[in-house]
């Protein structure tokens, strides 16, 4: 057990000391805006009443890697499978740059393998949440678009 900051987690999960799924790299890039507790805390309760969306990720499989899509994104479905039952898979002969080059709304988890994660978002937080910071774990640069 080690305590890290969220930049230290990122930090050392980039460098392959540590992993963590998606959905807390997301957050741990999340909490990236925040250089204190007292500021997460000074945040997190002037948003308190706002509300929560309900978030289901949906997998894309590109061909050379995986796709976390979120609310909001373009590629998003209308009508996400919340439940598994209808075992839905969505995917495409296309790789993850030439999927990245061709979009322009963002909200998603890119990930060539399982070290190999970036978040790209570039649309408005509901309910006045914050944006995570976008990192990306390799040097690919899909940021002409953003």
């Amino acid at each position: 057990l080690q305590w890290s900051s969220p930049p230290e987690a990122i930090k050392r999960f980039k460098a392959q000391e540590i992993w963590f799924p998606p959905p807390q790299f997301y957050e741990f890039c999340r909490l990236c805006n925040f250089s204190s507790l007292e500021e997460l805390q000074q945040f997190s309760s002037a948003r308190a009443l706002e509300g929560c969306e309900r978030w289901m990720p949906v997998m894309l499989n590109a061909a050379d890697g995986f796709i976390q899509l979120l609310p909001g994104d373009e590629l998003y479905p209308e009508d996400p499978d919340y439940t598994g039952e209808k075992k839905i898979i969505l995917s495409t002969d296309k790789k993850v740059e030439d999927l990245m080059k061709e979009g322009g709304v963002f909200h998603r988890i890119v990930m060539k393998d399982i070290n190999n994660l970036a978040v790209y978002v570039n649309i408005q937080a509901k309910y006045k949440h914050i944006n995570p910071l976008m990192i990306k774990c390799d040097n690919s640069d899909y940021n002409s678009r953003l």
